[in-house]
């Protein structure tokens, strides 16, 4: 299965009956629920809502390259599949160049387009769609149901969030939409799609809310609508209204095989969509809130180790220098449980909580640290399009590499750093730590895919300085009997915290 943008997915409409609750045991009551039948149309809702929905057109002037794969033949213009043009080029380019021999000609310029949906949220000509509909593109095109055509100019984008805002200037007011509350959405609901799928024209598309707070690994800030409504290649930034006519979604992906429906697609919630607007519009970017934290999930292996009762919450593996979280004094190896009074299941959820909060807010936070919880207060910064990393200060060579050191139980021989160690695993000059030199192929940390060149930072939340210093802490915490020690290592790619076992290595450890 492969994840397209641009698309959702076809279903059709399923007859519903009366559904009963099986009885878990014998003698428990069955507890009847109740589902509401099928719309006996969507004629009326389709014809009140079509005139707001558009056709966004955009394209952009290439370089053909002299060949395609392989430099033989000129490239055929990227169309969506199934548009009446991709046939067309194909054929005229098989014609034309027989056996894929394009010659030697200069390449000349085309123009490349894409095609998508969008719709109408003020009737000044305020319209919104997907940004990957128009990315790159040096003209915009939007077709009204009517057929009129205008061009559009773009307010602002928004590339993470896969969102854009258009003006178009028509001589009357527009049939505008209004956003509706996603959060009220329930799986099961009712909705309905319509978009320009393969560039056709205005269609309409009904199914359901088939799940909520779907993370398809697209972005920070996962939270997509997951509907059956038919949507293909062409609907992308297409409208999911709900049935009173509100938008609850904007329609941008699929998963789908081949390129086609197959009941699953995705759609980036209205309120989610609705604060981006409105940012677009005041700014002509999105100005999200921004902790200046680098997260992971916090494991049960993880929560053991701190004495937390439940894996919950975002772990901090890292935090930006001069970033709101190093102003409130937030930690690495801090848990933060609730942000801005909102608690924080895992780590998926932090990031899409700190983007909704407003800049320059000041915000309780919640932390787990030292066995305890505590709340800071940090006042949240707009998000830097590209944060510059901190430069390391340059440390002094040490004369000489001491023998690395065995860690009884855990598999691992460190060593502290050294000038050597630093040119051997290219360690960056002003790293601290203790280096990890020698790894046990069937020990806890190879099970957890530690190698030579990992550094140690901190021990249970501790810096380290020295192989004395992680020994000392692995003896309190196995004099605690726990049965993972955490370490906070720092890769090539960035910082994590790693759980190491314990279990069954006390009789190893030196007395």
């Amino acid at each position: 299965m492969r994840l397209i943008r641009s698309a959702t997915a076809r279903a059709a409409l399923l007859g519903v009956s009366t559904l009963f609750a099986m009885p878990l045991a014998a003698g428990l009551p069955v507890t009847p629920a109740y589902a509401s039948g099928t719309p006996d149309s969507f004629a009326d809702l389709a014809a009140r809502l079509l005139p707001a929905v558009v056709n966004v057109a955009s394209s952009q002037l290439v370089t053909a390259r002299n060949g395609g794969p392989g430099g033989i033949g000129p490239e055929m213009p990227l169309f969506p599949p199934g548009s009446p043009f991709e046939k067309f080029f194909k054929d005229f380019l098989n014609r034309n160049h027989p056996g894929g021999q394009g010659g030697d000609q200069p390449a000349p310029e085309r123009r490349m387009q894409s095609l998508g949906s969008g719709f109408v949220i003020d009737p000044s000509g305020l319209i919104v769609t997907n940004n990957h509909v128009i990315d790159g593109a040096d003209e915009i095109t939007v077709t009204l149901q009517d057929n009129t055509t205008l061009k559009a100019t773009v307010v602002g984008r928004d590339e993470t969030g896969d969102i854009a805002l258009l003006r178009v200037k028509p001589d009357k007011p527009l049939p505008a939409v209004q956003f509706g509350d996603s959060d009220h959405a329930r799986v099961g609901d009712w909705v309905l799609a319509i978009g320009n799928p393969f560039g056709l024209g205005g269609s309409v598309t009904a199914g359901i809310v088939s799940a909520r707070g779907r993370n398809i690994h697209e972005g920070p800030y996962d939270d997509f609508i997951q509907t059956d409504a038919a949507i293909n290649r062409g609907n992308s930034g297409g409208p999911l209204f709900d049935m009173n006519g509100k938008v609850i979604g904007m329609n941008t992906a699929i998963y789908s095989p081949s390129g086609g429906s197959i009941g699953i697609g995705f759609s980036i919630p209205s309120n989610m969509v609705k604060n981006v607007v409105e940012q677009l519009k005041d700014y002509g970017h999105p100005r999200r809130g921004w902790l200046g934290v680098r997260i992971q999930q916090v494991t049960p292996d993880i929560a053991e180790s701190l004495g937390m009762k439940d894996a919950t919450g975002a772990m901090v593996a890292g935090v930006n220098d001069g970033g709101p979280a190093d102003k409130a004094k937030i930690h690495n190896g801090d848990i933060i449980l609730k942000f801005n009074n909102q608690e924080v299941k895992d780590m998926h959820a932090l990031p899409l909580i700190v983007a909704d909060s407003a800049v320059g807010q000041s915000v309780p936070v919640v932390l787990w640290r030292d066995g305890k919880e505590i709340t800071l207060q940090a006042t949240l910064a707009e998000k830097p399009d590209d944060v510059q990393q901190a430069s390391a200060a340059t440390a002094a060579p040490a004369a000489k590499t001491p023998q690395p050191t065995d860690i009884a139980g855990l598999g691992l021989k460190l060593a502290p750093m050294s000038q050597e160690l630093k040119d051997k695993y290219q360690i960056n000059a002003g790293q601290k730590g203790v280096v990890v030199t020698d790894v046990s192929p069937n020990g806890p940390a190879a099970e957890r895919g530690l190698k030579p060149g990992d550094v140690v930072v901190e021990v249970q939340q501790g810096e380290v300085g020295s192989v004395a210093d992680v020994q000392k802490r692995i003896d309190a915490v196995r004099k605690e009997n726990r049965k993972s020690v955490l370490l906070l290592i720092q890769r090539q790619d960035g910082l994590q915290w790693v759980p190491l076992s314990l279990s069954g290595d006390k009789d190893k450890a030196p007395g």
